[in-house]
């Protein structure tokens, strides 16, 4: 997770780019703040489906191919 102050610096960047724009260090520092946002994001979202297991209603796995196939990846190394 991102810690809170930058998220705080990426919500304060937004809301002054709607009002009075941004000057151009201002707007290099939203797009990496951004950029870096988006990785943390990505690394939570891909650990999170890889430890998924999908059950249907009649108690069968039905977890897609994909996913088993990165679990028993992860778990050889």
């Amino acid at each position: 997770m991102l810690p809170q102050h930058k998220l705080d610096r990426i919500n304060e960047l937004s809301k002054k780019s709607k009002t009075s724009g941004l000057s151009q260090d201002e707007a290099k520092e939203q797009q990496e703040l951004r950029q870096e946002y988006l990785k943390v994001f990505r690394s939570t979202m891909r650990d999170t489906i890889e430890h998924v297991k999908v059950i249907d209603p009649n108690g069968d796995d039905v977890t897609p191919k994909k996913v088993v196939e990165s679990q028993k990846k992860n778990r050889l190394q």
